[in-house]
């Protein structure tokens, strides 16, 4: 069976992507932290919440990599392409969650998959993925008369604005409508704005408290008003989306995946 290993286990999603694969029975056979952690030689499984599991977290290092088939990170740009090159230089696949990639940073994805398979998404919710298609139906039959608002709403501790879900939807909604997001996302308003632009797909951004991630889509008419949102009440449902990516990818050749591929969605819209 397809071993597994997760980078930053000591993270947020890393705990919870080794508490999923405890209870779904995964062959997890590393789990890393950066170079020169305190939580060096910790079990995973203790430092998760989810009892021990005989695999102490270790600093991450090309003979680490070695230990897996296929890795899971869910860290931070700068250090998800640290790890990348580890995988690449030790063959191995990769499942990305990290978001608030730049074009540069995302270029670096997109090489890496011409040598390795990779699968990489902005989420990985099951839930999330299906609202892609849906607002793109959404987009098409009341985009050209509606306003199109994406509202999102995360915890204290996240870092980049407006979340990497949100500019997804953004993206799905403008192809859908034949717009350039790039031209016509609105990133908050202040000041007299005067009114309202129709082509444009505004955004807002709420953080605070622990929020897990919350995100809707509102398209306003005169006169009434569809509103499609997706709601996280805890973690685990998005560890459990990478985890089924790392099966998937098991079995696909070199290339960039997305959710939509692992989920089956690609062709439905």
């Amino acid at each position: 069976m397809t071993s597994i290993g997760i980078f930053g286990a000591n993270g947020r999603m890393g705990r919870a992507l080794v508490t999923v694969a405890k209870e779904q029975q995964l062959p997890l056979t590393a789990a890393t932290v950066r170079a020169g952690s305190d939580l060096a030689g910790t079990d995973a499984g203790e430092l998760a919440g989810c009892g021990k599991l005989q695999l102490p977290l270790t600093e991450t290092s090309l003979a680490e990599v070695e230990k897996a088939d296929i890795w899971v990170d869910f860290t931070m740009p700068e250090a998800m392409l640290a790890h990348l090159q580890l995988a690449v230089a030790a063959k191995k696949a990769m499942v990305i969650g990290v978001t608030g990639l730049t074009d540069t940073q995302y270029a670096e994805v997109q090489a890496a998959s011409r040598i390795i398979p990779i699968v990489w998404a902005p989420n990985m919710s099951v839930g999330v993925n299906l609202l892609l298609h849906l607002v793109q139906t959404a987009a098409r039959v009341m985009g050209q008369t509606a306003d199109i608002e994406i509202i999102e709403a995360h915890h204290r501790f996240k870092k980049d604005a407006p979340s990497g879900t949100a500019l997804a939807i953004g993206n799905s909604i403008a192809k859908a409508i034949g717009r350039d997001l790039s031209q016509c996302a609105v990133y908050g308003r202040e000041g007299i704005t005067g009114e309202r632009d129709q082509q444009t797909i505004g955004f807002a951004t709420v953080r605070g408290g622990d929020i897990i991630g919350d995100h809707t889509a509102l398209f306003a008419d005169l006169g009434e008003r569809l509103e499609i949102s997706h709601k996280a009440s805890n973690r685990n449902t998005f560890a459990q989306g990478a985890l089924r990516a790392a099966l998937w990818l098991k079995n696909q050749q070199v290339g960039l995946y997305s959710m939509q591929q692992v989920l089956g969605l690609a062709d439905l819209t």
